[in-house]
Order: C-alpha cells, then sequence, then structure tokens
C-alpha cells in the first residue's frame, strides 16, 4: 500500500513538474503576439509626415527640458519605407532610424505621435516625395551642438519645422531667440558653457520641441506611456 501511495505521489509529482514548463511557454507565446499585436497597432495608425516625440535622461536631454519647460526633448518625422516605418532625425549624423529602435532609446519607451491637422490634403503623395527628397539630403549632416539656424549642421526641432516650411510652407512652431528660453538654471548653465563658453549666441533663432509639440496646427493621434 505504501509503495502504491509512493508510486502515485512521484507520478504526481512529474506531471506537476512537467505542467510547470507550459505556463512559461504560453506566456512567451503572449508576450510575443502582444507585441506583433502592438507593433501592428502602431503601424496602422502612423502616417508619412507625422512628428514623433520623446525625452532620455541624458544631461542635454535635461538641458532642453529646463531650458523649454517641456517634457519633450527631441523629435522626428515619420517616414514609411517598403512598408517598414523609420523616424528620420537630426541626431550624430542626421539618419533613418527604425522606429522601434527609436522608442526604444527614450525615456521608458514613452512617446507621442501627432499630425497635421488638414494632413489628407496638404500631405499629398507628390508633398510627402518632396519632403523626402529634401530629408534626404540632410543625411549625414553633424549634429549642431551650437544650435544655429543654418544647414550646414542639423538638431532635431530644425530639421522638422525646416522642412514642414520649405515644401508646405507652414511653420510648425514658432521661432524665438535663444535669449528668451530658461538660460538661469545650473544644468542649462553647465551645457551652456560648454557649447559656447563666453560668447554665447542670445540673439540666434531658434525652434525648440515644445514649439513644435505645442503648435496649434497639430493634433495627437499617439500616445504611449
Amino acid at each position: 500500500m505504501k509503495m502504491k501511495y509512493f508510486k502515485f505521489a512521484i507520478y504526481s509529482l512529474l506531471v506537476i513538474l512537467i505542467s510547470c514548463s507550459n505556463p512559461t511557454e504560453k506566456t512567451e507565446n503572449i508576450v510575443g503576439i502582444n507585441k506583433s499585436t502592438e507593433k501592428q497597432e502602431i503601424s496602422s495608425k502612423l502616417k508619412d509626415g507625422d512628428i514623433i516625440f520623446q525625452s532620455s535622461s541624458s544631461g542635454q536631454s535635461q538641458a532642453i527640458q529646463i531650458a523649454t519647460k517641456s517634457k519633450y526633448s527631441h523629435v522626428g518625422i515619420i517616414y514609411i519605407q517598403n512598408n517598414e516605418i523609420k523616424v528620420l532625425e537630426a541626431v550624430q549624423p542626421v539618419q533613418l532610424t527604425n522606429l522601434e529602435k527609436w522608442i526604444d532609446r527614450g525615456d521608458n519607451n514613452h512617446y507621442v505621435v501627432k499630425r497635421l491637422k488638414n494632413a489628407e490634403t496638404v500631405l499629398t503623395p507628390e508633398i510627402i516625395s518632396k519632403m523626402k527628397e529634401l530629408g534626404n539630403s540632410f543625411l549625414g549632416k553633424n549634429y549642431d551642438i551650437t544650435f544655429e539656424w543654418s544647414d550646414e549642421n542639423m538638431y532635431c526641432s530644425e530639421l522638422v519645422w525646416k522642412l514642414y516650411k520649405r515644401i508646405t510652407d507652414i511653420e510648425i512652431g514658432k521661432l524665438d531667440k535663444l535669449k528668451n528660453f530658461e538660460l538661469s538654471h545650473p544644468i542649462v548653465q553647465k551645457k551652456m558653457n560648454e557649447r559656447y563658453g563666453n560668447k554665447i549666441p542670445y540673439e540666434e533663432n531658434v525652434i525648440s520641441p515644445a514649439a513644435i509639440f505645442n503648435s496649434d496646427k497639430l493634433f495627437t493621434i499617439k500616445e504611449e506611456n
């Protein structure tokens, strides 16, 4: 009797051990399905010309957020090529980045996507083609660490603003002078000293990610917390 009970106990334990591996496999499959579903959901919502925002924990990101009083410090523009979604962005250098990689780089993977309110009538295939052609001409340019208003180098919000202005004649956000930002904070001052020394170009035209984000010409189509 004891032997039968012992065999039954061993058998039950084996069943439990074997069954314990299945939930893990199912969970992995569910996670994979969720990621795939999320990717499809994002892909179905985004269009060429959409503008995407994020922030990071870098020193520059913090300085930009403080100086512009904004949650967001980086911005790019959506490109769809061969059914693949990419972000044209001004980093080092200006480049096209896979959307998933771009999102992963952000703080807590948080991002917001906005779209021109009259995009259906303005962003025609011909206009999108011209925007991409101009954007491609900026590829490989160095990141503009001094935020100068020239095409020699390029920073993120400058890239997005110029694409819209030059191709559609629409100003997404208002240009401002560097002197009008919050420059007194120690974190901002540190970055300013690193970049300019004692020759700060206070009168330089600047377009910030915040100015684009707050533009009344855009509306939000996607926000991932």
